[in-house]
């Protein structure tokens, strides 16, 4: 982390917003189903439906984000998606009274919490140009920090009120959006490569079907995303009811995502080795990142035991390390002006993958266990190797597409 020196001190600031906005928002996202089941008395099947209502609000707001960030303006709609999804989070203990609201709240939060991060990563990867490829993955990095510290609280805070960790992650929510409005309203929105975007675009823009027509840059990266992120839906719908079926401690699956944790913290040395020796380029960190997917996966089906759990779990999250931060950062190095579209037309389709899978899974965990769950991510992260294979060969020819989407 001493390379963080060398950047502003707007960057490290930056970074320390992004984690606590990170540690916010998930002290909810354990607790939606327990509220659900528990708080309100609703069947599993209602807390299926409303995680479901919220991952299509938040595919909505990916497409949404991108699509608005040159529309709106980077200002307002950071601000204001952060702004607005603050509030529509302090409407949940009113909401909380009638199931209907109570849904269309739970949806306001997937789509506004989502609208902001295409515009988030594009506003990155316009202003530290020279530096977005490693700055995205420390970005990453406090994220994950901030995922593990507000999973811990949020136990002990639901022991005291499930409303009071809603609340705290609204609180972290608008803190955020009061310090994108400070930092770009001193910085400006627009930093001087986007200018020259815009400048270069002049006053023909593309219309989003022209955008669409571009399929090298976003579609076969799409597929292999939501391919990947189908099969990972294996850790809670195959791994963690397989756990109580053995009759394991629960705390043994707790553990695998505390390991998780301290990986993406802690594994960044051999990351960039594998980066170094490996994976170069960000197309080839995508490809190598579902082979790592596929070996976890291959480790469960093959190693039903503990400790084929954890070996899974570290291989799955070496590739999640190599993955997470390649995507925006191939986006922004080769998609110009039209950036924000692309990232938030791929994190769309990527998260079909995360709606459709509980289901798959779950629906083949009840007809014959762990087995077929393996099977089906194996399959899933063997097809994502494909469409990133693919999506490399496409792009091989140059460096830059600026000049086809403009």
């Amino acid at each position: 982390m001493k390379f963080l020196q060398n950047y502003p001190k707007e960057v490290k600031i930056f970074l320390i917003a992004s984690l606590i906005n990170a540690t916010g928002s998930a002290l909810m996202w354990p607790l939606v189903t327990m509220y659900v089941f528990d708080e309100l008395g609703r069947s599993m099947s209602d807390a299926g439906l409303v995680i479901l209502i919220q991952s299509v609000g938040g595919i909505v707001g990916q497409l949404l984000g991108g699509s608005l960030y040159h529309k709106v303006g980077v200002n307002r709609l950071i601000v204001g998606a952060l702004g607005m999804n603050a509030l529509a989070l302090f409407t949940l203990p009113a909401a909380s009274n009638n199931w209907t609201l109570f849904m269309v709240a739970m949806g306001l939060v997937g789509l506004f919490n989502s609208l902001s991060l295409p515009a988030i990563q594009a506003f990155i990867g316009f202003r530290f140009t020279k530096q977005r490829g490693e700055l995205f993955n420390v970005i990453y990095v406090a994220n994950n920090i901030g995922v593990a510290l507000g999973t811990a609280l949020s136990g002990f805070l639901a022991d005291i009120s499930y409303m009071l960790s809603f609340v705290m992650n609204g609180v972290t929510s608008a803190v955020f959006a009061v310090f994108f409005f400070v930092y770009l309203k001193k910085v400006g929105g627009d930093s001087p490569q986007e200018v020259a975007e815009h400048q270069k675009a002049g006053p023909d823009k593309q219309s989003t079907w022209k955008l669409m027509g571009h399929t090298r840059i976003y579609l076969y990266m799409g597929i292999a995303s939501m391919f990947l992120l189908l099969g990972n839906s294996i850790w809670n719908t195959g791994v963690s009811p397989f756990i109580i079926s053995e009759g394991w401690p629960k705390k043994t699956y707790g553990f695998l995502w505390t390991l998780n944790g301290i990986l993406i913290f802690a594994a960044q040395p051999l990351v960039t080795v594998i980066k170094r020796w490996f994976a170069s380029t960000s197309t080839a960190q995508m490809t190598v990142s579902a082979l790592f997917y596929l070996g976890g996966y291959a480790v469960l089906l093959w190693m039903p035991t503990y400790s084929g759990l954890v070996l899974g779990m570290v291989l799955a999250t070496l590739g999640e390390m190599l993955i997470s931060p390649a995507m925006p950062s191939f986006i922004s190095d080769h998609a110009g002006r039209s950036a924000p579209f692309y990232l938030g037309l791929s994190g769309g389709m990527g998260a079909v993958g995360r709606v459709i899978g509980p289901y798959l899974m779950g629906r083949l965990y009840d007809s014959g266990g762990l087995a077929p769950t393996a099977w089906l991510a194996c399959a899933m992260a063997l097809l994502s190797v494909g469409f990133f294979i693919v999506h490399a060969y496409i792009n091989r020819r140059g460096n830059s597409l600026e000049r086809s989407i403009g």
